[in-house]
């Protein structure tokens, strides 16, 4: 049950009372994260949305402008072609990540330039087909 300020006490060393009394019944013995260091995040200025870098970053998501997001996902398409397990679905892949970019391309985002072009559909095609006579 909390105590109410007795009128004409000094809030500050009210406070204070309240918080030597809760330490005499041991009401702080087991409070998660006690005698720990704080985490070095703290020490930054105050951030409202830190509960959400925080949240993401547990995760492992992160948040980049559309451009780089786009570089990487080409990549990542790219490498999915080389793997894929046949020619159509080469050609499918490739061509769903061209599209993406030309798109981009004539509808720039703002952040940083794409600075990327499609894909050459034959010649990832050729690639795949010399990565598979390797194996």
């Amino acid at each position: 049950m909390t105590e109410r300020k007795p009128p004409g006490v000094d809030f500050g060393s009210w406070v204070d009372k309240q918080i030597r009394d809760a330490e005499a019944r041991g009401e702080f013995d087991r409070l998660p994260g006690a005698g720990r260091p704080l985490p070095p995040d703290v020490e930054n200025a105050y951030d409202e949305l830190w509960w959400v870098k925080r949240k993401m970053a547990r995760e492992g998501l992160s948040v980049l402008p559309p451009a780089l997001a786009l570089r990487k996902e080409a990549e990542d398409a790219l490498q999915a072609a080389y793997a894929a397990p046949s020619e159509p679905m080469v050609r499918k892949i490739i061509g769903e990540i061209n599209d993406k970019i030309r798109e981009m391309m004539f509808k720039p985002p703002p952040g940083p330039p794409l600075g990327k072009k499609p894909y050459d559909v034959e010649d990832v095609v050729r690639q795949w087909r010399e990565r598979r006579a390797d194996r």
